[in-house]
């Protein structure tokens, strides 16, 4: 029975983190924040949820399972977020106003002068 309750503990934690996470993409000013929370939120969303089903069947081979999409997920959940905010950097997507871009404005500088570096040669 405590297995039980624990195990409908981490799945409740979990559904709230997802619900959290979609909140913000309603919520959030902009696409960054956006695509960040939904990716945070989401993979402990998710790992709260097989938690708690590994802990409801409790047997070796669901956690192998759970271990290999908890693995994947957390492998390429943040690459795919990277991908896409990058993606939209380069395709001139508008920040919040009030995000500090002083780091991107200087990565933009030294990438135009490798490029007129590359253009010289």
């Amino acid at each position: 029975m405590i297995r039980d309750i624990l195990s409908a503990l981490f799945i409740l934690a979990g559904s709230l983190f997802m619900l959290i996470s979609s909140i913000g993409m309603i919520r959030f000013p902009d696409f960054y924040i956006r695509n960040s929370a939904s990716t945070k939120a989401v993979v402990l969303g998710v790992l709260l949820i097989l938690l708690g089903v590994g802990m409801h069947y409790n047997d070796t081979l669901v956690f192998i399972e759970i271990f290999a999409i908890l693995l994947f997920i957390f492998l390429i959940a943040p690459l795919a977020a990277h991908i896409v905010s990058r993606a939209a950097v380069i395709t001139d997507v508008e920040f919040w106003d009030k995000t500090d871009l002083r780091e991107l404005e200087q990565y933009k500088k030294e990438n135009e002068q490798e490029t007129d570096l590359e253009g010289k040669e």
